[in-house]
Formats: structure tokens, sequence, C-alpha cells
């Protein structure tokens, strides 16, 4: 793997973590169904360099237009990707390198992004490794985090946004850049329920509902925020907090 250090030796490469999405369908018995795939896949990579050892972390996807999993085999392991996001592995090195730049020391440190040489459907994203543990940190630390990466991070253009595309699950995340907080809001709100609408199939009257909520209520309590000589600051927001 070209990303690695010059004279590096891989000692080993095993599975460590995998992402899964579930997505609902709505058949024609008009029956909510749920199916949960795996879109990636994650490895460990302990490499020795210059007689150091050190580990790093590699998420593994795929896109283009596949309809079944499909196997690939690095080092001997069978990875099974899927999915169509193989963008997601620059929108996750970005975001990652902009969350380090805050707070390094509560975020894996991203290394390299890019697609495989032999198949650009599939990407991968590296970063160095931590052994991370599902559970729930001291509140009072955790706040003091969120604190700081709201308040001292600085968005590169002064505008809402983001230099590329990001994802909220499978739904794209509309970064285009603007100075109104409440456009950013509306534009992604309309784009989330038009996911759903693929999904659920169309529902005129949701459409209406969507459309009478922005005009209403996102005008309502958002625009008072950048008018009447008040002005907001955007700032870099973490997704997936409700975790």
């Amino acid at each position: 793997m070209t990303v690695l250090p010059v004279g590096s030796e891989v000692l080993s490469v095993v599975p460590h973590g995998k992402t899964r999405v579930c997505v609902l369908h709505k058949t024609s018995s008009e029956k909510i169904l749920t199916r949960s795939f795996q879109w990636s896949t994650g490895l460990r990579v302990d490499i020795e360099v210059d007689g150091e050892e050190k580990e790093y972390f590699l998420k593994v996807s795929s896109s283009a237009s596949e309809t079944r999993p499909r196997t690939l085999l690095i080092a001997a392991l069978q990875i099974i990707v899927r999915g169509e996001w193989s963008d997601m592995a620059e929108a996750e090195y970005e975001s990652q390198k902009a969350l380090a730049a805050i707070v390094p020391d509560n975020v894996v440190i991203p290394m390299a992004w890019g697609r495989f040489e032999r198949d650009k459907s599939k990407s991968f994203f590296m970063t160095c490794f931590r052994d991370l543990r599902d559970r729930s940190p001291p509140l009072p630390q955790f706040l003091a985090i969120l604190k700081k990466l709201h308040e001292t991070s600085i968005s590169p253009t002064g505008q809402f946004g983001f230099p590329v595309t990001t994802y909220n699950g499978p739904p794209k995340m509309v970064n285009d850049w603007t100075n109104s907080w409440e456009e950013y809001f509306a534009r992604q709100f309309r784009s989330d329920v038009s996911f759903l609408q693929k999904v659920y199939g169309e529902d005129a009257e949701l459409a209406d509902l969507t459309e009478n909520f922005v005009q209403k209520v996102v005008a309502r309590l958002l625009r008072p925020l950048q008018t009447g000589g008040r002005s907001i600051k955007p700032s870099l927001c973490h997704g997936d907090l409700w975790d």
C-alpha cells in the first residue's frame, strides 16, 4: 500500500470493527421492511518501519451500481463490501482532519484516503489506530470538548457549509457554502425529506407539510438569528452526538 511509510513491513492485517446501515423499504403490500447491510469493513494494520512498530486503522468501502454484496480478498482476508458511497472516504478524511485541528486528543488522526488502483469503485480511509471502547465518557469532560470544538473552530470562508460532501448515514449533506443558516437548514431538511420519499414512496401531503414547515417554522425560528443586527458564528459540528 503506497500510503504507508516508505520501507514499511506489514506484520499483520486483521478485521476490526464494521459499519452497518439500516434501510427501510416499502413493499407492494404497503408494509415497511428494514434491511441491514454492511457498507464498509475495518482493518487493523500493524507495520514495522525503521525498527519501530506502528498501528493503523483502515476502512474499506465500495460503490458503483452494485445490487449484491461483492467479495474482495486482501492479505488472505475476505472483506465483504457494498454500497454507492465511495466518496465517503474523502468525506471522512476531510472531516477528521478538520476535527483533529481543533481537538486532536479526542479524535482519530487521519492519515490518508484514496481509491483502489484496480477498482476505482472501492475506496479506503486510513487513520492511526485507537482501540476505542463502546461507552459514554464523563459528561463534564465530554461537554468541555464540545465547547472547545464549537467556540474555537473557524469556517474557512466565514460561511455555513463544508469543502466536500459529507453524509448523515446514507443521505448526503448539502454542503454548498451559504451566508444564511436558515438557507442551509432548510435545504438540508428538504433534501432529507426527498431521500425518505424515495424510500417510502411519494407523498403529496408530506411534500406540502415540508414546505409549510420550512416557510413558517424554520423561517420564524432561524431568520431572527441573522436579522435586526444579530449574527451567529459558523462552527464545526460533529454528527451522531445522539448516539
